[in-house]
């Protein structure tokens, strides 16, 4: 039996397809249906959690699923109250939002969830995202995350307003709170000010688990000092080398700052394709694809670039010099694709459709599968993935890959924790009031 666990969640939002594919709810994205039946199967399932992505700005070049779908807090909301051990994780911006509320409404959830959320701290990376909130222009990339790590520190102060035992609600005492356990935050830094405290008290597991997605150097020390968990993209490269280089760097990081480098999880998202042969594991792959067509592919690559309009190139050529064109928006993801374009002397049209749909590094037997994963995990390069996909991609995974990894030690069969915390095998968080009082 190996010392750790493997962690797995699972992509809530759409039905994992192209709207196309019969297989697949054409209007998914916005239909709470989708959400609570990908739900269900990893609640039955004893997934650690579910994840919805998210981004406050469309335009015409945006991508089919983006045009329309659920907010997080809401769809979150609803699947809260039909499942009962699966985590609850949403995304949420730290550069177009105040702390106060993100505060509030997570730390509700967390409670409403019996202690099952956790929050994707994102920086929004697109300009229009500003354009919707008053602004003219995007952060720049080092303001964003200057401004993400005052703003998590502010919503971490706020979940610390109550010590978990001031409210004593003692009916025979007529005394419902120990108002010596409430504390003000009194913060005034660079970008807010929030006196606080907190009108909701903190949850089964103290408060919910951060979440951080950024791989460039910035996001990099941003997840270390503050996030429990890291959205990371790097393994469906399918380098293990690559991986397990990140995977060090993160812990190394975490650990500079005199944290447990085991409380920070590395959590990449793949797509695994399960065929009772690999032969037929790549029909199915081939199948799912066959519904794209190069206009969407070439949005969705370019929504990594503040939608640059590739359209301009020859899409039987390899991909011209951009220059620093995406280093203000998902800069690591953008120059991940320029520098794999260059070095594989990629076309665009190749480039656009592999971004819109990664090649099978996943896609094979249930054993093949089980054993990259094994490779992964025990190789130091991941403490968990993510399951994206179709639902029907999804259900083959854990009917037919889930028993095998269970089978050899990589995860238990059974969740005995009760909150999301607990399950990710986090520790839980002191309140910074209560460590004062009694010393420790």
């Amino acid at each position: 039996m190996s010392d750790r666990d493997l962690k797995l969640g699972i992509f809530l939002q759409g039905g994992g397809g192209h709207w196309r594919d019969p297989a697949v709810a054409p209007d998914g994205a916005a239909d709470i249906r989708t959400y609570i039946e990908a739900a269900r199967v990893g609640d039955q399932a004893k997934l650690d959690f579910g994840f919805i992505a998210d981004s406050a700005y469309i335009s015409q070049d945006s991508t089919w699923p983006l045009l329309s779908r659920l907010e997080p807090m809401t769809a979150l909301s609803a699947i809260s109250s039909v499942t009962d051990h699966l985590g609850l994780v949403g995304t949420f911006t730290t550069s177009y939002s105040e702390p106060f509320t993100t505060a509030r409404q997570l730390a509700s959830l967390d409670k409403i969830s019996g202690g099952r959320v956790g929050w994707n701290a994102v920086t929004s990376a697109l300009e229009g995202v500003a354009r919707n909130h008053g602004g003219q222009t995007l952060y720049d990339h080092a303001e964003r995350y200057r401004i993400a790590d005052e703003y998590i520190r502010v919503v971490k102060g706020l979940w610390n307003s109550w010590e978990d035992d001031a409210f004593v609600r003692d009916v025979a005492a007529n005394r419902y709170v120990d108002f010596d356990k409430m504390h003000t935050l009194d913060h005034k830094g660079e970008y807010f000010g929030v006196q606080g405290p907190l009108n909701i008290e903190r949850s089964a597991q103290g408060h919910p688990v951060v979440f951080q997605a950024g791989a460039s150097e910035a996001g990099r020390d941003l997840a270390a000092r503050q996030a429990d968990a890291v959205f990371s993209t790097w393994t469906s490269h399918g380098d293990l080398a690559s991986a397990r280089e990140n995977y060090v760097d993160w812990k190394r990081r975490a650990e500079s700052y005199g944290r447990n480098p085991d409380h920070l999880l590395i959590l990449p998202s793949i797509t695994p394709i399960v065929g009772s042969t690999r032969a037929q594991a790549q029909e199915i792959y081939e199948e799912s694809i066959r519904y794209d067509d190069i206009n969407h592919a070439l949005k969705y690559l370019s929504r990594y670039f503040s939608f640059y309009d590739f359209s301009r190139f020859d899409l039987d050529k390899p991909l011209p010099e951009l220059g620093d064109i995406g280093a203000n928006s998902f800069k690591s993801t953008a120059e991940y694709y320029l520098r794999t374009a260059k070095e594989r002397n990629l076309t665009l049209r190749q480039l656009a459709l592999e971004a819109a749909n990664p090649p099978g590094e996943f896609v094979g037997t249930a054993t093949d599968i089980a054993d990259k994963l094994s490779d992964f995990f025990v190789g130091g390069a991941v403490d968990g993935v993510i399951l994206g996909g179709t639902i029907a991609n999804i259900r083959r995974f854990l009917d037919d890959v889930l028993p095998i990894l269970e089978d050899r030690g990589l995860r238990s069969g059974d969740r005995t924790g009760t909150t999301l915390r607990e399950n990710l095998g986090l520790p839980f968080p002191v309140n910074t009031h209560t460590r004062q009082r009694v010393g420790v």
